[in-house]
């Protein structure tokens, strides 16, 4: 597919699914309210002890549960017991995103990595090759992207960048300089450049030549703003209203 005429900077995509105060970022329900809106869908994947992949941002439980520990450390047996703040609704399976999505929206899916080996990126390509929806995949990680790219390059590839805090990322401080400055696209060869809106414009982001999605956006006001630095965008806290001149975006 050609990425200029592709879903990935014509569809509005929902942060970690239409969530709201009834229904938690990267749960089932939250996935199907950006359905029944018609649109995309961020989410995270990780993988965890026994290999299931699970749908879920931090690396750790405490900010969505009631738990404590290590995501990486769960078993799927433990899926059941975990609630998302103080919900009735669990850690979803990344299987049963899909049966849940169905190919009615595209998915952005982006790899979160807990290990240095690509026993997620296996899995994950596994689990794509029976999905008939629309997807595409990104990460920080440019050497997560670069396995996609050397197994699987048909499929769309985004790199995620910002202007990195020391607390960001455990990798070095050199390599946090190189990651803001896009230095690593020769290994991940991306499609597209997802770069945090509070950065645009730069001169990165600009000379790289792809196209950008911003994220995260999270006002009419600040999507307004955002127009003319970026070909799409993820979006969170509000329902974006249809723009009269979409090449503005």
């Amino acid at each position: 597919m050609e990425i200029k005429k592709s879903w990935v900077v014509n569809t509005p995509i929902s942060h970690r699914g239409l969530h709201n105060f009834e229904f938690p970022e990267n749960s089932l329900p939250a996935f199907k309210n950006s359905v029944d809106h018609g649109f995309a869908i961020e989410l995270d994947v990780r993988i965890i002890d026994d290999h299931t992949i699970v749908v879920f941002h931090d690396d750790k439980l405490s900010r969505m549960t009631d738990c404590d520990g290590y995501v990486s450390n769960l078993k799927s047996s433990d899926l059941k017991d975990i609630k998302l703040q103080k919900t009735e609704y669990g850690i979803p399976t990344f299987e049963q995103v899909l049966e849940t999505v169905n190919g009615q929206v595209p998915i952005l899916i982006e790899l979160k990595k807990a290990e240095k080996s690509f026993a997620l990126e296996e899995k994950l390509l596994d689990m794509l090759k029976s999905y008939s929806g629309d997807y595409a995949v990104e990460s920080f990680d440019p050497f997560s992207m670069e396995y996609f790219y050397n197994y699987a390059p048909q499929i769309l590839r985004g790199q995620l960048s910002t202007y990195f805090r020391r607390t960001d990322s455990d990798t070095s401080r050199r390599d946090r300089a190189r990651m803001k400055k896009l230095k690593f696209n020769d290994y991940s060869h991306p499609d597209f450049i997802a770069y945090n809106v509070a950065n645009l414009p730069n001169k990165y982001v600009r000379n790289a030549g792809l196209p950008v999605i911003a994220w995260t956006i999270k006002s009419e006001l600040q999507l307004q703003k955002a127009a003319g630095l970026c070909d799409n965008y993820i979006f969170e806290g509000f329902i974006p209203q249809p723009l009269t001149d979409t090449e503005n975006i």
